[in-house]
């Protein structure tokens, strides 16, 4: 099993099997609007736009999970990503990521990683959020906040999780390297 067994729905409510996207790197990614780490989707757009012709695509999956940080529709949020920081990767319908409504493709995603920490400062800040609310978040694999990546091989395998602390250069180098 990869991600290419799952399918996901864009924004405007169409079945996508993820098996298009087969021979492609991908970065899957759960966002919002308005978090703190909102600004990552300049650097995730900077990342697309250098890479995109050498086989990386974006999966962008808005999440209203933690704190309502993703409120709106799905145009509202295509709106204001396309508006404020100019997206033009794909940005699928809005989704949980954790719970009994997870899609399939995090519930697969989230069994089959681990938890490996935040770090930065950001990370102490964040770690006391999340600990608030899951006292044994260092010991589950949920998806703990918004902008938590996952970076896909050509053959659909997971490569790695990387947490939304983990520095954009860093998340550059490792798409880098995969690709």
């Amino acid at each position: 099993m990869n991600v290419y067994d799952f399918t996901v729905k864009t924004r405007k409510g169409e079945e996508v099997n993820l098996a298009d996207y087969k021979g492609k790197v991908l970065l899957i990614v759960n966002t919002a609007t308005g978090c703190g780490f909102t600004p990552q989707y300049k650097e995730l757009q900077e990342i697309y736009d250098a890479h995109k012709d050498d086989g990386l695509e974006i999966l962008d999956f808005p999440c209203n999970q933690f704190a309502d940080q993703a409120p709106g529709t799905d145009e509202e949020i295509h709106t204001f990503c396309t508006g404020r920081f100019g997206i033009t990767f794909p940005q699928f319908a809005k989704i949980d990521v954790n719970g009994d409504d997870a899609i399939p493709l995090y519930q697969y995603l989230t069994e089959n990683t681990r938890f490996e920490g935040f770090n930065g400062p950001s990370g102490l800040i964040l770690s006391g959020v999340v600990k608030k609310m899951d006292k044994d978040y260092k010991n589950n694999g949920s998806i703990k906040w918004n902008f938590t990546k996952f970076l896909i091989d050509r053959e659909g395998n997971i490569v790695e999780r990387m947490e939304p602390t983990m520095s954009m250069e860093k998340v550059k180098a490792q798409v880098e390297k995969v690709l």
